[in-house]
């Protein structure tokens, strides 16, 4: 009997692990509808950005005050800006249309840094149908006067703003930067978060040498960086109440088996579909459920967290013990 692959991830029930992370991979219905035909358990849309949102309502505001120095009374006729509907409408569509399209979660992402009126757009979000809502929180602390403590709190701040206002689950795509992971994970769950997606995978600039210009620089992942998700995971599993999502570096059955044994309750992938195609992900689940069943897990619930921190039966092998082997063990002539 083939083992259950069925698994909870912000309380919504998924066919499998298996979930795309944004991507251009998830940004149309054809590509989302390929995706699910091939056994994705999940969705989550490209991310819609600050930026694009206070754009949009800066024009339409721009828009409606043109000419209205010309009456005393002109202002009276516009609508204040909070009941107009200056929302990125194509973004609201997509969420709509794959809603229909499809029967898996559709998340869209909601990407961001700075407190303010955008977070209210996570209400449209969940009107337009989303399932649960993933905040990308990208911010690079590059000013020497702001303190650990500022950022962090900026994290939380901006998790219990958009938690407040909506009913559907929340998840968190946090940064792997914080000196206390821990602390951060356990305090950004009581502001509200449901899950935590590790890790944000920041995209570095590059400096082009013949041009003398710095210039966005995407590089795809590969599976050595997986091993800083599947550590926290590991970590974290059974120490915080959310949700736990891997993403950044599963590319191959291996790679997706270690992180739900470290705990993950979901794996996102994205570079490996964009590499391979949607085909991929049945692959995977092929792979994974034939490894499952041979190892005689009943489910994908069963295995989860097998190998965490807390059930290892050396829990120093996820902390300093791991650092300490790894370099004593080494030997030059490997090299």
């Amino acid at each position: 009997m083939s083992a259950d692959l069925r698994t909870r991830y912000l309380g919504l029930e998924l066919r499998n692990p298996i979930v795309a992370a944004a991507s251009p991979m998830t940004g149309t219905i054809d590509s989302l509808r390929r995706l699910e035909d091939a056994g994705i358990a999940a969705v989550v849309l490209p991310s819609l950005f600050e930026e694009q949102i206070e754009h949009e309502e800066m024009a339409t505001h721009n828009l409606m005050l043109s000419g209205a120095e010309l009456s005393a009374e002109a202002r009276g006729f516009f609508p204040e800006m909070q009941t107009y509907n200056t929302g990125p409408d194509n973004y609201l569509k997509l969420i709509s249309d794959a809603k229909k399209a499809l029967a898996v979660p559709v998340i869209p992402s909601l990407n961001g840094c700075t407190p303010g009126g955008w977070t209210q757009i996570a209400k449209k979000l969940e009107a337009a149908g989303a399932d649960a809502i993933e905040l990308n929180i990208y911010f690079l602390a590059t000013n020497p006067e702001d303190t650990s403590a500022e950022i962090e709190k900026r994290y939380i701040d901006l998790v219990a703003s958009v938690s407040s206002i909506i009913s559907i689950p929340v998840a968190v795509k946090v940064s792997p930067y914080f000196s206390a992971m821990a602390n951060m994970a356990a305090r950004l769950t009581l502001a509200g978060a449901s899950g935590l997606v590790l890790f944000n995978r920041f995209v570095q600039p590059d400096i082009l040498l013949d041009e003398l210009e710095v210039a966005p620089q995407l590089v795809l992942s590969n599976s050595d960086e997986l091993r800083l998700a599947l550590r926290w995971i590991a970590i974290l599993r059974g120490r915080v109440g959310a949700s736990l999502a891997a993403t950044g570096g599963a590319h191959t059955p291996e790679d997706v088996l270690k992180l739900l044994l470290a705990g993950a309750d979901c794996v996102m992938i994205a570079s490996s579909l964009l590499r391979k195609g949607p085909a991929h992900v049945s692959a995977l689940l092929s792979s994974i459920e034939k490894w499952t069943t041979e190892r005689e897990y009943a489910s994908v619930e069963q295995m989860k967290g097998s190998l965490s921190q807390q059930a290892c039966p050396d829990p120093a092998a996820f902390e300093r013990t791991n650092y300490m082997k790894a370099l004593t063990s080494y030997s030059s002539e490997l090299a």
